[in-house]
């Protein structure tokens, strides 16, 4: 098992991080709308990485133990609290409006006593509302989108900068270098996967998948900014380029499970 797992890892753009059984159920189910797949279409997927049933089933059992899915007669669908984040995923496909009126949220910390486990808790659904840090306790962000995550114990304000450079802000808050090296690895990474899509062979479709769960990671948490504030931004660019390549790799992901379908018929036939 250990050999199967280790093949994932090089699935892929090598420079992107590989995924374990668990990642890959819950990357293709995030993707799916409804969010759920019977086990048999599960392990046909994931055997395009090489992964034993045995090991797919265990993490699956996993991840309902942890409250990750629920098990309804052999069709896996995600729990309640992983619907959140398919709303958040979905989130950052659409983008953000191509307007902004200036303004900024603050949410600043009222509680003065949290445990390691809030404090941590607290600062997961902050980053997952795109918001930045400035200092502990103190988190800001431009009010081009809506603050959608529930944050408790805040005070949380809106309205423009009086006094400072919102693009010094913006940099503080975010390392903008580094988010457009990130992006401008995903678009080469999807220009790949798209070319490699073009492909007949099957693993063309882990291997694109790996780099779009790669790139929806990104997209997921990437702050959103508005174009006032990073003029050189190419996250804009690793959207459109994901939307496409979600397209293709549907495509092909369908073709792949009509094949397996008419295979098993055909078996059943004889």
């Amino acid at each position: 098992m250990a050999n199967k797992q280790r093949m994932t890892s090089r699935v892929g753009n090598p420079s992107l991080d590989p995924l374990s059984p668990r990642s890959i159920v819950l990357s293709i189910l995030l993707g799916s709308h409804p969010p759920e797949m019977p086990v048999g279409r599960i392990l046909e997927f994931t055997s395009l990485f090489d992964l034993a049933d045995g090991a797919v089933r265990t993490a699956l059992s996993r991840m309902v133990a942890a409250g990750d899915l629920v098990n309804d007669d052999r069709r896996y669908r995600l729990s309640d609290r992983l619907l959140a984040r398919q709303a958040q995923q979905d989130a950052g496909r659409s983008g953000p409006p191509p307007t902004w009126d200036g303004t900024w949220w603050t949410v600043a910390v009222i509680s003065d006593r949290r445990s390691m486990a809030e404090r941590r808790a607290f600062r997961t659904n902050a980053i997952s509302a795109r918001l930045g840090e400035m200092r502990p306790e103190l988190w800001l962000r431009p009010a081009n989108i809506d603050l959608t995550r529930r944050l408790d114990d805040v005070l949380v304000t809106r309205g423009p900068m009086l006094i400072g450079d919102p693009q010094r802000i913006a940099a503080q808050l975010w390392d903008l270098d580094d988010l457009s090296t990130q992006a401008t690895r995903h678009a080469h990474a999807l220009d790949a996967a798209s070319r490699r899509l073009a492909d007949t062979d099957d693993r063309a479709l882990a291997d694109a998948f790996v780099a779009l769960a790669a790139a929806q990671r990104f997209l997921r948490v990437e702050p959103q900014l508005p174009t006032e504030l990073t003029p050189r931004s190419n996250q804009a660019a690793v959207r459109s380029r994901y939307i496409e390549v979600v397209a293709e790799f549907q495509e092909r992901l369908a073709a792949f499970f009509a094949l397996r379908s008419a295979g098993r018929v055909s078996t059943d036939a004889t």
